[in-house]
């Protein structure tokens, strides 16, 4: 966001008094607080909640097309056509040199995939298609899973697990609670399934930025890490594996991150 156009919606629409006041009660002890940037006014919610219905519905448009046999690049080109005709920009596009549009992560890959002509859609395969897309300045971030033709149930449950990770961690997202609540509430539904949790990468502050501050971490421990502060938006975005928790950057594209083990991972957002 133009720092000037922040500056007039601060001025216009400042942090209600009651707000501020906890904040200071609890910064006195000890407690980490956001940068008050961080903490969004009513002109930017309303911003940011049309950017994340445009992200919505560019997911719909792909579970619309997806199939057994199209390429991870149809779908690319599905995102940036959509995106593009109602307004939008597609935020990965050139982002820290990304090359394409949307991430299409599928089977062991965890995040990061790039879409490709070659790579083809099989049946039996998970894929993860994570967009982000700006709309008059403002981001709106999300991710879905998707089931290609006869999944395996060992895949559609891990698939089913996650987004159960993820409406733990919303659960978990109350006003004035930590971001260390949000990971242990993950962790401990995770793994009294089986699974492991990546460590490495987690959800973010996003609105007026794609990427914020807090770390939303999806491991944790309660009372720990960042309030929650009233007016705070953040993605929680759980990458859960069927192995272990491990996971590997592919060193030819430096963006793919895959598990270690190979074995399969899913994310929701």
């Amino acid at each position: 966001m133009d720092l000037k156009l922040w500056q007039e919606i601060d001025q216009k629409e400042p942090i209600p008094e009651h707000i501020l006041k906890r904040m200071e009660e609890l910064r006195q002890k000890g407690a980490i607080l956001p940068e008050e940037k961080y903490i969004k006014r009513p002109t930017m919610i309303e911003g940011i909640r049309k950017a994340s219905l445009l992200n919505k519905q560019v997911l719909d448009e792909v579970e619309k097309h997806i199939h057994v046999g199209m390429s991870t690049q149809e779908i690319d080109d599905i995102v940036k056509d959509f995106t593009e005709k109602n307004g939008g920009i597609c935020a990965p596009y050139h982002y820290e040199g990304f090359p394409k549009h949307v991430c299409t992560s599928i089977n062991s890959v965890v995040c990061h995939g790039i879409p490709k002509h070659i790579q083809k859609l099989h049946d039996g395969d998970i894929i993860n298609v994570d967009c982000t897309t700006i709309v008059d300045g403002y981001y709106g971030d999300a991710s879905r899973m998707f089931c290609i033709g006869n999944v395996s149930e060992e895949r559609r449950k891990l698939v089913e697990e996650t987004k159960k990770c993820l409406e733990i961690g919303l659960a978990a997202a109350q006003p004035w609670n930590t971001v260390g609540d949000i990971g242990y509430a993950i962790q401990k539904y995770a793994t009294s399934k089986g699974y492991s949790v990546v460590r490495e990468l987690g959800g973010h502050g996003v609105g007026i930025e794609f990427h914020e501050d807090p770390f939303v971490a999806h491991v944790g421990k309660k009372g720990t890490g960042m309030v929650l502060v009233p007016g705070m938006i953040l993605t929680i975005e759980p990458m859960i594996n069927s192995g272990k928790a491990s996971v590997v950057i592919d060193p030819y594209d430096n963006w793919t991150i895959s598990t270690k083990d190979g074995k399969d991972s899913a994310q929701w957002e």
